[in-house]
């Protein structure tokens, strides 16, 4: 009994609740017939286009700005990325290159600049970064639509000018990491490509966790006093963290994009923030101490219960309440997580 107590313990209720769920509803699909091997193919595939995001997410908290509010600043330029390769007409692996290549120094740029203005408002992170994101989506949907793009597969067909706010990449870089070495394992499609640049990003923002800039990072994310006794400039290292955060993110909607098969403008980038915020804090993180074990934990358990309670209350409802549902479960583990006490 003490072994199971000390168990439930270390997961903690959220995930209790959320995991007893997404078992809960996994029972429902196989009990009314329905397909658990596309149900665990699309977890799959929405762990590895969700999971950077969320990945974003813990350089900031490790660096002691708190959970990135303004992912819209890295996903806008990660768009821009995408956007001037398609622009050029490039295709397949180069593509997805050089959308990377375009958006990583705008990303790191934007991000310093960032990292200042929030060093002006310490505690107030969350805050800030919530109407910044807004005021950056708001401007860029009047650059969207002056923007001097070219290609008729991106602009308005009518006019010839302003960008279309739904962009398929079919003819560029859809779906490239998806199709990389996928394979089929009792009719579960393995994204292999998707999960395995995940992996080097996780591996990457690991590594530099544990060098000997990554642990001052933390050093000073975790006791500010400290860090300053201890001749650190706490500034700086929450600066190095939100840039870090904001290139994760633009790469972060890259991959998403390429496996989704659309680039969405306009007002789209206001809505990464919270489920990323979501799915780290229930993933076992808080706005002092987060790690790649809480991003992984936290993306399955979203983006799995999501997956898979749709298909069922969809069967159950006969389709009339299935996009009713998934707004009330999705905002209202959103909600949940942003206030449980263990957040703050």
């Amino acid at each position: 009994m003490d072994k199971i107590k000390a168990i439930y313990n270390k997961i903690g209720f959220p995930r209790f609740i959320i995991t007893l769920l997404l078992f809960l509803f996994i029972g429902i699909a196989f009990f009314l017939d329905l397909s658990l091997a596309s149900m665990f193919t699309d977890i799959l595939k929405r762990f590895g286009m969700n999971a950077i995001l969320v990945l974003a997410m813990v350089p900031t908290v490790q660096s002691g700005s708190g959970i990135n509010m303004n992912l819209a600043l890295g996903v806008i330029l990660g768009l821009i990325g995408c956007l001037v390769s398609m622009e050029l007409g490039l295709a397949g692996w180069t593509g997805f290159g050089v959308a990377l290549a375009i958006a990583i120094p705008l990303a790191a740029l934007a991000g310093y600049l960032y990292g200042l203005m929030l060093n002006r408002v310490k505690g107030q992170e969350m805050t800030v970064g919530n109407y910044f994101g807004y005021s950056v989506v708001s401007l860029m949907c009047i650059f969207w639509l002056l923007a001097p793009f070219k290609n008729p597969q991106l602009v308005w067909a009518m006019g010839g000018t302003g960008l279309r706010t739904t962009l398929t990449m079919d003819d560029s870089f859809g779906k490239v990491l998806d199709n990389f070495l996928s394979f089929e394992i009792m009719g579960v499609t393995i994204p292999t490509g998707l999960l395995l640049f995940f992996a080097l990003c996780a591996l990457i923002v690991y590594v530099f966790s544990n060098t000997k800039t990554g642990l001052a990072m933390r050093v000073s994310g975790s006791g500010e006093k400290f860090a300053i006794s201890s001749g650190l400039n706490v500034d700086r290292y929450r600066i190095l963290g939100i840039v870090i955060s904001t290139v994760l993110a633009a790469t972060a909607i890259i991959v998403y994009s390429q496996s989704f098969g659309f680039l969405q403008l306009y007002m789209a980038p206001l809505y990464v923030s919270m489920p990323a915020a979501a799915s780290i804090l229930i993933g076992g993180a808080n706005l002092r101490k987060a790690s790649i074990a809480h991003v992984i934990i936290g993306t399955l358990l979203f983006q799995g219960l999501l997956t898979v309670s749709l298909p069922v209350i969809n069967i159950i409802s006969e389709g009339s309440m299935a996009e009713i549902i998934r707004i009330v479960i999705s905002n209202g583990i959103i909600l949940y997580a942003l206030t449980r006490k263990e957040a703050v």
